[in-house]
C-alpha cells in the first residue's frame, strides 16, 4: 500500500493486488460491502494519517480505479462541510461518497530504456506486438490494452512485465498529458526491430 497526498483534501492510495491477498480479500469482493473491506478501508485512513497526516473525518469523497493487472487506485477527497466549524463529529464517523471504475489497461513503469529492450526481446518471442511507449521524469512506461497481450495468459504476460519494471503507481493519463509519446503503436515491435 502506497499512500501520496494530492492537495490539501485530497490522497491517492495505491493498493497491489497482493495487498488485497494479505486481507484474505479477492478483486470480486473489493466491490462488496463487507466487514474485511470496512476493515481494509480503517486500515487506509490509519496510513495516511500516519504517512502524510491525512484525517478522514465528516464527508468524504472515495474513488475506486482497478487496473487489471496492477491493482488499485484509491483516491480520497475530503469534502467541506459548512457546519463543520460548529458540529463536532463523532470520532468513528464517516459520511462517504464512493464511486468504482474499472479499467482495462495495463500500464508498467521502467527505470531504463535497457529494460524495456529486454522485455521487448522476450515479448516479441510471443507474438506480442502492441503498446505505446512513453517517456516521464527519466522513466518508461509502456501501456498495453487487454486485447493486445492475445494470444498469451494475462498472468503470464504480467508474470513478464513485473520481471523487468514495476505497476505505474501514476496513471497513464498524466503521462501522457506531462510525457512524450516515443512509439505511438506497436512498440514491443518497433523496439525489437531497432534493437534486436
Amino acid at each position: 500500500m502506497r499512500v501520496e497526498r494530492l492537495t490539501y483534501n485530497k490522497i491517492k492510495i495505491f493498493l497491489t493486488f497482493d495487498d488485497l491477498n494479505e486481507r484474505g480479500i479477492s478483486k470480486e469482493e473489493i466491490w462488496q460491502d463487507i466487514p474485511k473491506v470496512h476493515q481494509l478501508f480503517r486500515d487506509m485512513m490509519t496510513e495516511a494519517d500516519d504517512e502524510v497526516g491525512f484525517k478522514a473525518d465528516g464527508p468524504i469523497a472515495v474513488e475506486v480505479f482497478s487496473l487489471p493487472a496492477q491493482g488499485m487506485v484509491v483516491i480520497v477527497t475530503k469534502g467541506i462541510n459548512e457546519y463543520e466549524l460548529e458540529e463536532e463529529y463523532d470520532e468513528d464517523y464517516i459520511e462517504m461518497q464512493v464511486t468504482l471504475d474499472e479499467n482495462d489497461e495495463i500500464f508498467y513503469e521502467f527505470s531504463s530504456f535497457e529494460d524495456v529492450i529486454l522485455l521487448a526481446k522476450r515479448l516479441h518471442s510471443l507474438e506480442i506486438k502492441g503498446g505505446t511507449l512513453y517517456s516521464f521524469n527519466n522513466h518508461f512506461y509502456l501501456k498495453f490494452e487487454e486485447n493486445e497481450v492475445q494470444p498469451v495468459d494475462l498472468d503470464l504476460f504480467i508474470a513478464l512485465l513485473a520481471e523487468f519494471g514495476s505497476s505505474s503507481t501514476i496513471t497513464s493519463y498524466r503521462v501522457i498529458e506531462y510525457g512524450k509519446e516515443l512509439m505511438k503503436s506497436d512498440a514491443i515491435s518497433e523496439l525489437y526491430r531497432y534493437f534486436k
